[in-house]
């Protein structure tokens, strides 16, 4: 599979909670994270989604934020990565950065430059990458 998404994880569905029009997904990935997906109730039940089945999560970069010095029991959004910094690729405008989570998964992120200097972001930091479960799309293959 080739997408313009820079967040690509493969795993496992772990959970399906079924809801009238939306559906929580929890796909766990190779690198042992879980990722939180909310869906349509109709798209999960077309993909056939259900526990143990293979499938991918995707991310667009532009949809995580970063934060440092994060306590991701106050944070709404469903998914928070802590981690290490492992790139800032920085831009006329914005930056790439690379956040490295346990186990080995990578997240990418664009945010300003003007973030990347306030927040002090630089290889080796402490960061989370957070993103919203309504910004996860779940595929899998055919």
């Amino acid at each position: 599979m080739r997408t313009s998404a820079r967040n690509q994880f493969a795993g496992t569905v772990a959970d399906v909670k079924a809801g009238a029009v939306n559906d929580e997904v929890t796909l766990r990935t190779q690198d042992g994270l879980d990722i939180a997906a909310i869906i349509t109730h109709d798209s999960a039940a077309a993909l056939g989604l259900a526990a143990g089945k293979p499938a991918f999560a995707l991310v667009k970069a532009s949809s995580v934020l970063i934060m440092v010095d994060t306590d991701a029991s106050k944070v709404s959004a469903r998914n928070c990565i802590a981690g290490t910094v492992a790139s800032v690729t920085k831009g006329a405008v914005n930056a790439e950065v690379v956040i490295a989570a346990q186990g080995g998964a990578k997240i990418a992120a664009i945010i300003t430059n003007d973030s990347v200097d306030r927040l002090g972001l630089a290889n080796g930091k402490a960061a989370s990458a957070i993103f919203k479960a309504s910004s996860v799309i779940v595929g899998v293959d055919q």
